[in-house]
């Protein structure tokens, strides 16, 4: 689905990602982890048209995407959340979700004046739409609240909700669990685990060794801006260059060392 081939990325001299070559296939959860600084983040970023690369290319279902604009790499069919919640905090859940269905859009606002046209059963339509992607991430019951009002772990549920809602093929997740208690993690894992199962390609960043672990069937390492390891997540764990760089090489580890 998603390929990386030799992607290098350079900001004002220093080297972020150095020909990294990564492939997605279609279908599952994949990880994307590494130590602070790694270029993770980065990485999504360029997949995602926030930053072009200084080298290499990106390709998705065949196609480059390097070099597009956000917007139609979101048309294209990726979708993303960021490490910091973006969401749009005075408005409520339900038009948080309704903002991101306005891609998907078939009438222009002036049909509102014309009573003949299917403006209303469109509009009731979305609703119903948005009403079903918040029920998927376990807040159907708070549609009409401010977005302001939820906690940190319902937030980063909203921003999910509102990347669904762009109809994507791959879900880029910048790590989704981070602020949440151990039921909001578990509860989110059940929930990618049901996007997974309705046929969408995840990748997620994520610093929670067990929650990735516990989820991907497959996941890439990356330390200082080089991909060091790829994998299953029981060859990932015992990969003695990916023990290096979490645990430091003076510390007696060796590659029989688990990382749990």
């Amino acid at each position: 689905m998603l390929s990386l081939v030799s992607v290098s990325m350079n900001f004002v001299g220093l080297q972020v990602l150095q020909e990294v070559s990564l492939t997605i296939p279609e279908r599952g959860v994949f990880g994307l982890i590494g130590p602070n600084g790694a270029g993770k983040t980065t990485v999504f970023n360029l997949i995602t048209g926030l930053v072009t690369p200084s080298g290499g290319a990106i390709k998705f279902l065949g196609s480059r995407i390097d070099g597009l604009a956000p917007f139609r790499i979101t048309r294209a069919g990726i979708a993303r959340t960021f490490q910091t919640i973006r969401v749009f905090k005075e408005m409520t859940l339900l038009e948080n979700v309704l903002v991101a269905l306005g891609d998907h859009r078939r009438y222009r606002a002036i049909s509102a004046l014309l009573p003949w046209y299917h403006y209303w059963d469109a509009e009731r339509h979305e609703r119903e739409t948005a009403c079903a992607l918040l029920g998927k991430v376990g807040l159907a019951g708070k549609a009409d609240g401010l977005a302001g009002t939820l906690s940190y772990g319902e937030q980063r549920r909203l921003e999910i909700a509102r990347a669904l809602a762009t109809q994507p093929k791959l879900l880029l997740l910048d790590e989704p669990a981070a602020g949440m208690n151990s039921a909001e993690k578990q509860q989110l894992m059940e929930e990618i685990i049901k996007l997974d199962e309705i046929g969408l390609t995840v990748l997620i960043i994520e610093h929670d060794m067990r929650f990735i672990m516990g989820l991907c069937k497959e996941i890439a390492v990356l330390n200082f801006g080089r991909l060091i390891a790829q994998g299953n997540p029981d060859q990932i764990r015992r990969h003695p260059e990916v023990i290096e760089a979490y645990l430091g090489s003076g510390n007696g580890s060796d590659s029989g060392q688990v990382i749990s």
